[in-house]
């Protein structure tokens, strides 16, 4: 069986099927990251302005501009969210998944194999007010 491979900033990453685990198109459960690839690592981003004011009380809206400033940070390192690998998800746990990801999942579309992506619903978040933040892992060619 051949395994899905996912073409990021020039670089072919694998994303095997792994035997016993579901296979999914929204998610991937292993990638691999050619040898001398630049490893970029973006912190939690939250749903908040450039003054670190939360933009709204609605999790889509909160969770659109989360993405979007992890976009920002990930140009800062010279990538973009097609160049991301992996996404971790925080979502507070009073917080509509649905809305959430409705509002995220057209600007995280790709072709190819889906990223992997880690969810949980949390008590809390460092940010008062926030519903969401998301932290992404990204990989460019050498």
């Amino acid at each position: 069986m051949s395994e899905p491979v996912a073409t990021l900033a020039g670089m072919s990453i694998s994303y095997p099927q792994v035997p016993g685990l579901v296979n999914s198109p929204a998610f991937s459960h292993v990638a691999v990251i050619p040898p001398g690839s630049t490893m970029i690592h973006v912190g939690g981003q939250n749903g908040v302005d450039e003054t670190g004011a939360v933009v709204s009380d609605d999790v889509a809206v909160q969770s659109a501009r989360a993405v979007d400033n992890a976009a920002a940070a990930l140009a800062a390192a010279g990538a973009t969210l097609a160049d991301v690998v992996s996404w971790t998800v925080l979502l507070h746990q009073d917080a509509d998944l649905r809305a959430a990801y409705g509002a995220v999942g057209p600007k995280l579309a790709r072709e190819g194999a889906a990223p992997l992506v880690t969810a949980a619903l949390v008590a809390g978040l460092g940010v008062p007010g926030a519903l969401v933040e998301i932290g992404a892992v990204a990989a460019l060619a050498p």
